[in-house]
């Protein structure tokens, strides 16, 4: 049986075929796996539910900027959020950190590098890939 490390996590993804895949890794980790599509049902579930983590598309706002992940963090500064996001430009990444994520994963690296994540921003790590080695 498979012990579970977390109580909830908030997942936000406008692409549902993404999001059950998703969910599908989430659930191995957490009791509860609450998805939303946009970003005022984001903030709303994140305020109402205080998940332990939130991993949310970076393309989630129709706007193409961080802002919601800024006003993310100002209406629930504890909450821990990882990034997904097709973009692996190092400065796509680096931006999302300094918007308050802790952890940037790339979509296509999902099934490997999301429940490492996961488990690192729950330990309170900034989850940074090491010297020498691609952005994830």
């Amino acid at each position: 049986m498979i012990t579970k490390i977390a109580n909830c996590v908030l997942l936000a993804d406008r692409h549902h075929g993404l999001t059950e895949g998703v969910r599908g890794l989430l659930e191995t980790l957490f009791n509860a796996v609450v998805m939303v599509a946009d970003e005022s049902s984001l903030a709303e579930s994140a305020a109402r539910l205080q998940p332990d983590v939130a991993v949310v598309d970076l393309s989630l706002a129709q706007e193409n900027s961080l802002h919601w992940l800024q006003r993310l963090h100002q209406r629930c500064p504890e909450l821990k959020v990882i990034v997904l996001s097709v973009h692996d430009e190092p400065s796509v990444r680096q931006a999302a950190i300094e918007a308050g994520a802790l952890g940037f994963v790339l979509k296509r690296a999902i099934a490997t590098d999301l429940l490492p994540a996961v488990e690192a921003v729950l330990g309170s790590a900034v989850l940074l890939p090491p010297a020498g080695t691609a952005v994830k």
